[in-house]
């Protein structure tokens, strides 16, 4: 994660790795050390509401800007993150959740949202389509943003590494049109205010997010006063007062959609040609969608060697690990390891179907473009993670496709 806007599509994994300093500020010291992440477009807003929530609270405060490592827009690591919350940080201002994209079993515990916001479509105001071309669109480099523009028809991405320099893609006339974090819009809009914008939603499970503090280990006493301070904001208007300028405007919530629509997807099918049907054993199913188990299907899954497990790891960590994590736990993407992907039990997906969707999809930023059998590796390193035991048989692109069996986990290798 190398952008401002990483520090938020890290929200999931830093679920399962927080923990709170020993010698807490919740521990005795004179005020709750609160940090916001660096680079943040919404720094502004998440230190204000920060400072009214604890004041509502009575907890003081002490606000930690040099928290984390990093000064500048490179983004937060997990590692980072890890630092910042054992030496200089008890909660976290400007935590950002996805129902989509959290983990589970984290260490960290969160507050109500005190900002919905999310990825919005936008455009210049007044500009037009250019018939007969590719429509350029603007997203950030591995983040939420590239995964959502990935997945819209007859589009030439244009990738950028700071979600700043994605809108200033669309001012400048370089992309007609940008997938970017709502709240660097409005952060480019307060420094240039001669340029105007039209924003609209994205149908996609990637676009929904909330703002949150994120707490320790031993903040969960402090959870439910800010939870009430939030609470008592909002019913008397000054939450909304705080946030007015950062709300997502109605053009963009018009658009939402649940995200059980995406269930076990990383997006909607495509419509453009590269939309074409795909197969796993032997049955028929339009691209961006799993193939279901059948019941009468046999139970026998492919083989697959160490040798390709290794490979597949190296590749994974390359080319998916950006998205899925590091260890398979999701990210901006969803986990491929665990019960949400591969249960032990009742399967609904088949190994062909999730092999199928990945060769078709993936990696977000060039989908289908690595080769067969580098795919194949890849689902071996899958499969391997999820419990099935590697042997001497070596899993092929043909083979992959054509399994029938159930994705369910096996005991730990």
């Amino acid at each position: 994660m190398k952008t401002s806007l990483h520090s938020f599509a890290l929200a999931s994994a830093l679920l399962a790795t927080g923990a709170l300093a020993p010698q807490s500020a919740l521990a005795g010291a004179a005020s709750v050390r609160v940090c916001t992440f660096p680079g943040s477009p919404s720094t502004a807003l998440d230190e204000a509401v920060a400072r009214e929530a604890f004041r509502t609270a009575g907890i003081a405060l002490s606000l930690a800007p040099g928290g984390f490592a990093s000064k500048d827009d490179d983004g937060v690591s997990l590692k980072e993150l890890d630092k910042a919350l054992a030496r200089k940080c008890d909660v976290i201002a400007g935590f950002p959740r996805s129902e989509v994209a959290d983990g589970a079993a984290g260490k960290l515990t969160f507050s109500r949202g005190y900002l919905q916001s999310g990825y919005v479509s936008v455009t210049s105001r007044g500009s037009s389509a250019q018939a007969g071309d590719a429509e350029v669109v603007a997203a950030t480099y591995a983040s939420p943003a590239q995964l959502i523009a990935v997945q819209q028809p007859g589009v030439e991405l244009d990738l950028e590494n700071t979600a700043e320099l994605t809108v200033d893609a669309v001012a400048r006339g370089h992309a007609r049109r940008a997938i970017v974090w709502y709240p660097a819009v409005v952060a480019y809009s307060i420094a240039h205010p001669e340029r105007h914008f039209q924003i609209a939603g994205t149908h996609s499970p990637y676009a929904d997010w909330h703002l949150t503090f994120a707490f320790g280990t031993n903040g969960a006493a402090l959870r439910p006063r800010i939870d009430a301070a939030l609470e008592k904001m909002a019913a008397d208007g000054r939450l909304a007062a705080l946030t007015r300028a950062w709300r997502l405007p109605e053009t963009a919530l018009a658009a939402a959609r649940p995200a059980a629509t995406f269930a076990y997807r990383d997006g909607p099918a495509r419509g453009n040609d590269v939309g074409r049907m795909m197969r796993a054993g032997g049955r028929e199913s339009p691209q961006g969608r799993f193939i279901k188990v059948d019941a009468s299907a046999p139970a026998e899954a492919p083989g697959f060697d160490r040798a390709q497990v290794a490979h597949g790891k190296t590749l994974y960590s390359s080319s998916c690990a950006k998205c899925h994590g590091p260890d398979l736990q999701g990210l901006n993407a969803p986990a491929l390891r665990g019960p949400s992907f591969a249960p032990a039990a009742n399967a609904k997906l088949t190994i062909g179907g999730v092999y199928g969707y990945m060769a078709s999809n993936m990696p977000a930023d060039r989908p289908g473009k690595m080769k067969p059998q580098d795919y194949a590796d890849i689902m071996a390193f899958l499969l391997y993670s999820n419990g099935y035991g590697a042997g001497k048989t070596k899993l092929t692109d043909d083979a992959a496709k054509a399994s029938t069996t159930p994705l369910n986990a096996r005991a730990a290798q």
